[in-house]
């Protein structure tokens, strides 16, 4: 158990650390640790944590402290919690205070145009991944695909589009 928490702290340390553009970026590294490395869930588990989280209130990486629960109980909620909403939260003091004081700088301009990118590509590759661990299928595939082409080609709220593929699952549809 010891071994474990050391390992969930050292990892939500890390990707802590490298979250940059939002707490969403991290997510296929996240996967890939908890899933591929380390094998404490599997990648449905994951997608199941993540809509989970998604729909709770709260910060938006409410993952981190599910897949604590999920692999050590309350001491995995403490030291995943801990590990990646502490470095990140110093780090942002540290560096907003720095950041103000070049707010007339060149290269600032340039490191944030840089960042966009970077930041971007991020999000698209957690979205794929979440993408990919909820559809084990192809009615799966064809509900993601219809909802997100729903969402964006309309202005229905997204928790209708989310209510809908919810009572498409409780049909059993999502099974074949």
């Amino acid at each position: 158990m010891t071994q474990t928490l050391i390992a969930l702290g050292l990892i939500c340390t890390e990707l802590s650390l490298l979250a940059f553009g939002g707490g969403n970026t991290i997510l296929p590294e996240l996967q890939r640790q908890t899933v591929d490395i380390h094998h404490w869930i599997t990648a449905q588990e994951f997608s199941a944590l993540f809509a989970l989280a998604q729909a709770a209130p709260g910060p938006n990486l409410m993952i981190v402290p599910l897949i604590g629960w999920r692999v050590a109980g309350l001491p995995g909620v403490v030291v995943t919690s801990l590990a990646k909403f502490g470095p990140s939260s110093v780090l942002t003091g540290v560096v907003l205070h720095l950041w103000g004081r070049f707010k007339d700088r060149p290269w600032r301009r340039m490191v944030q145009a840089g960042l966009v990118p970077m930041t971007v590509g991020l999000v698209a590759a957690s979205a794929a991944l979440i993408t990919t661990a909820s559809a084990p299928n192809l009615v799966c595939a064809a509900i993601i695909a219809a909802s997100a082409a729903l969402t964006f080609a309309t202005r229905l709220h997204p928790l209708i589009v989310l209510g809908a593929g919810a009572l498409l699952g409780l049909t059993g549809l999502g099974q074949m």
